[in-house]
C-alpha cells in the first residue's frame, strides 16, 4: 500500500473545540515546525464566524503572516463564496468548501440547508480559480448525522455527481462523528472512486469509537490518497454532539510510514504535540505518542526524555 499524503488539521479542526485562541505567533510556530518535519499539507484555519468558533478568530492574520511557498501547502476551511474572497485577498490559494450531506447538521454548522450550499458552490469554484487556486468539495457527515442518524450513501454520490460541484480538484469524505467502521469506509470510497468524476479522494476521520486508524487504512486501500489527522488526536466539531478528537497524525504516520517519516521526525512531533497540548490543557489521545514515551529501550521509535 502506497503511503497517503497526510494533511495535519491541528490548527483548524484540532483547535475549534478547545475554546482557546492561540496567538498568531504560536500558530505560525506550529505551521513552520510541521512543515520542517516534512508534513506535506496543513489545514491552518477557518473563515467561520469568530463569535461561534473563537479559536479561528485570527485565521486571516495567520494567512497574512505566511509566505506564498508556505501557503502552497496550506488549506483554509470555507463555507461560502464570500469566505473564498476574504481568504484569497490575504493570500490563501487552497480552499476547502465544506458543507454537510445531512441537512440537519448543515443547518447547525453553517446555518443553511445542503441544497443552498451546493447551489453556491459554482461561485466559490469560480472565485478560487480566478486567483489560480484550487478548491475541494468537502462533505461532512458522510456516514452519520448527530441529529438524523445514518446517512444514505446515495445522497453522498448524488452531491459528488451534481454538475454544480464540477471544478473541485478533490472530494473530502468526512466521518465527522467517528461512528463509521472500515467496511463502510471502504465501500463509500470505492463507490466515489468508481461512479463519480475523477478527483483525488481525501478521507477525514475521527477516533470517537476507536476506529480512526483502521478507517484511514480502509480508505487508503479503497483509493484515498490524502488523509487528515491532528496532533495528539486533538479536536472535534462544536456543532456535532458526540464528536470527539480527530484521528491522531502521529498514529496515522506510524501506521502508514511515508518515506519522510523517521524516528527523529516522530521525536520532533512528540515534543511539539506535548508542548501544544500542555498550552491548551488538553489530553493526549495519540497511542503512538504514548508508545514513544514508553520504557521499551530497544525499540528505535521510543523517544527518550533528556536527562538532567
Amino acid at each position: 500500500m502506497t503511503a497517503p499524503l497526510l494533511r495535519d488539521v491541528t490548527l483548524r479542526d484540532g483547535l475549534q473545540l478547545t475554546g482557546k485562541v492561540l496567538p498568531v505567533e504560536r500558530k505560525l510556530d506550529v505551521v513552520r515546525r510541521l512543515l520542517a518535519a516534512g508534513v506535506p499539507a496543513l489545514e491552518i484555519g477557518s473563515m467561520a464566524r469568530p463569535d461561534l468558533v473563537a479559536p479561528m478568530a485570527n485565521s486571516l492574520e495567520l494567512i497574512t503572516a505566511l509566505t506564498p511557498d508556505e501557503l502552497a501547502k496550506c488549506w483554509v476551511w470555507v463555507a461560502t463564496p464570500r469566505h473564498v474572497e476574504k481568504a484569497a485577498v490575504v493570500g490563501a490559494r487552497n480552499f476547502q468548501y465544506c458543507f454537510s450531506v445531512s441537512d440537519a447538521h448543515n443547518r447547525a454548522n453553517i446555518g443553511r440547508d445542503t441544497e443552498t450550499s451546493v447551489a453556491a458552490m459554482p461561485d466559490a469554484i469560480r472565485l478560487a480559480h480566478e486567483v489560480d487556486g484550487q478548491i475541494q468539495l468537502c462533505l461532512a457527515t458522510t456516514f452519520t448525522c448527530p441529529f438524523d442518524g445514518p446517512v444514505d450513501p446515495e445522497r453522498v454520490l448524488a452531491i459528488a455527481n451534481d454538475p454544480r460541484t464540477e471544478g473541485a480538484a478533490d472530494i473530502v469524505l468526512a466521518d465527522t462523528l467517528g461512528q463509521a467502521h472500515p467496511g463502510q469506509v471502504s465501500a463509500l470510497v470505492t463507490a466515489v472512486r468508481t461512479t463519480t468524476p475523477p478527483r483525488r479522494i481525501v478521507f477525514h476521520g475521527h477516533d470517537t469509537w476507536g476506529m480512526g486508524v483502521a478507517n484511514t487504512l480502509a480508505a487508503v486501500g479503497a483509493g484515498a490518497t490524502m488523509v487528515d489527522g491532528a496532533l495528539g488526536g486533538l479536536g472535534g466539531c462544536p456543532f456535532a454532539p458526540g464528536a470527539s478528537g480527530n484521528t491522531s497524525s502521529e498514529d496515522i504516520l506510524f501506521a502508514t510510514r511515508p518515506d519522510w517519516f523517521t524516528p527523529d521526525t516522530l521525536a520532533d512531533l512528540v515534543v511539539l504535540t506535548e508542548e501544544l497540548l500542555t498550552d491548551l490543557d488538553e489530553p493526549n489521545r495519540s497511542r503512538a505518542v504514548q508508545g514513544a514515551r514508553s520504557e521499551a529501550e530497544a525499540f528505535e521509535w521510543v523517544v527518550r526524555r533528556p536527562t538532567a
